[in-house]
């Protein structure tokens, strides 16, 4: 989980300044320099994290503060500020040509780093805006590279352009703005080669690429689970070819974070999308103030609102609620429920997005969500009846033998399932209650399934 060493760390720290009271300037500064080992640990750069420190220090330790009638909020809203700072202050966005002019991303990156699938996220991405992007399949050297982009864009429903491996990538680049531009297009990304580390064969490629075409954006692709390497990585790109944003991948993997961290401070360039799993849907904008939120503990609501938009339907949400209000929901509700979950990546990405439930509190959690657990309950339910599903009052033992025998699991199973599933209709009328005091109870929350 993203942050999640770094993410303890800090609420930690904070736990302990808001059980003081009153803070003294001592207070403030032994506090400060856990802080400082966390950024370290989480691998921020040196360099980064001295200049973090004293900006933070100086806001901390200043009279308002000191003074103030909570100083402990005051030192957590200073950190949570200056984080957002650090990370670029400001959303940003690909700058897209105006109208039907064409707009040429080069994406640029090592082997590895997750280069030809982010290229056909953020095609996807920019098709969902309106847009009509055009794939352009460069790297001719990697075994299937040129396979795994038209797989992809295939699913993405974008176009993928290519020539074989036998062309050079610079008559590919110059031929698939040509195609764009004789077919409507207004995105040609192209998807250039990596190498297993910075060469000037690969350099002097991409320079190629910009001389022979009118490159717009160049994207840098780096694994944030390298680290500090991915901070070098980035500055060395900037430096021999310029690029214009960072794309971070395997973010949902790296429980250090110290890329994200650096990267604005130490090249220049902000991060614009941030790869939080495997799947093509996986691609999030970048918001410094939601990942500062989401690093302090504090969680991500706007992105969980957002997540909520786009992935569920209102209308289902709604009769469900009603549903669940009343206790009258049956199996089918479930599985559907299931469903609009996992469009929103699963029950654990949901929560983690809430207050509170960030950090190492996420592993009990996904110990109690576990997915083999949840397959095999959709085996079940499909093995009834409709009416069943509607109505599991009607379970009985010859019933339940049979729903077994057809799924192929133990009857205890079932037993399971049903009694789990009546508990959590009696919990749901209770629900409202539950809700209002959640906030001192959480440890006694259990999931029904």
């Amino acid at each position: 989980m993203a942050f999640e060493s770094l993410s303890d760390k800090l609420q930690n720290v904070f736990q302990k300044l808001r059980g003081k009271g009153r803070l003294t300037e001592a207070d403030v500064k032994a506090a400060l320099k856990e802080v400082k080992m966390a950024l370290l640990e989480a691998d921020v750069s040196f360099k980064v994290v001295k200049q973090f420190m004293k900006a933070v220090q100086e806001r901390a330790v200043g009279q308002d503060v000191m003074t103030g009638l909570n100083p402990a909020q005051m030192v957590i809203k200073i950190v949570n500020e200056e984080m957002v700072r650090l990370m670029g202050s400001e959303t940003t966005e690909i700058a897209l040509r105006p109208g039907g002019e064409i707009t040429v991303i080069m994406m640029a990156g090592l082997q590895g780093a997750g280069k030809t699938t982010t290229t056909a996220k953020i095609a996807g991405k920019l098709k969902s805006k309106g847009r009509v992007p055009l794939l352009a399949a460069c790297d001719v050297y990697r075994p299937a590279a040129i396979q795994q982009l038209q797989i992809n864009g295939e699913k993405q429903g974008v176009e993928v352009f290519s020539m074989g491996d036998r062309q050079s990538p610079v008559n590919i680049a110059k031929a698939a703005v040509q195609y764009a531009k004789d077919h409507n297009m207004n995105v040609v990304i192209l998807d250039t080669a990596g190498r297993l580390h910075i060469d000037e064969e690969m350099m002097s490629e991409l320079v190629q690429i910009k001389e022979a075409v009118q490159v717009d954006q160049t994207l840098l692709v780096v694994d944030a689970m390298t680290g500090q390497d991915a901070v070098n990585v980035a500055e060395m790109f900037n430096d021999k070819i310029g690029i214009d944003g960072v794309v971070l991948t395997k973010l949902d993997g790296d429980s250090r974070g110290g890329a994200a961290l650096s990267i604005k401070a130490t090249c220049g360039k902000p991060i614009l999308y941030v790869g939080m799993g495997e799947k093509l849907s996986d691609l999030e904008q970048f918001y410094p103030d939601r990942m500062a939120s989401r690093i302090l503990g504090m969680g991500d609501v706007m992105s969980l609102i957002e997540k909520a938009q786009a992935n569920l339907d209102e209308s289902k949400a709604r009769e469900m609620e009603q549903k669940f209000r009343k206790a009258t929901f049956g199996f089918d509700d479930y599985l559907e429920s299931v469903k609009q979950m996992r469009g929103m990546g699963g029950i654990s990405s949901v929560l983690s997005m809430f207050p509170g439930f960030g950090g190492s509190r996420m592993k009990d959690i996904d110990g109690m969500i576990d997915e083999k657990t949840l397959a095999r309950n959709e085996a079940i339910i499909l093995s009834m009846t409709p009416k069943e599903r509607s109505d599991p009052d009607i379970l009985n033992l010859s019933r339940k033998k049979r729903i077994a025998a057809g799924c192929g699991v133990d009857i205890s199973e079932v037993n399971r399932l049903v009694k789990q599933f009546e508990q959590s209709r009696k919990m749901m009328k209770q629900l409202p209650g539950m809700i209002g005091g959640m906030g001192g109870k959480r440890g006694k929350f259990k999931f029904p399934f």
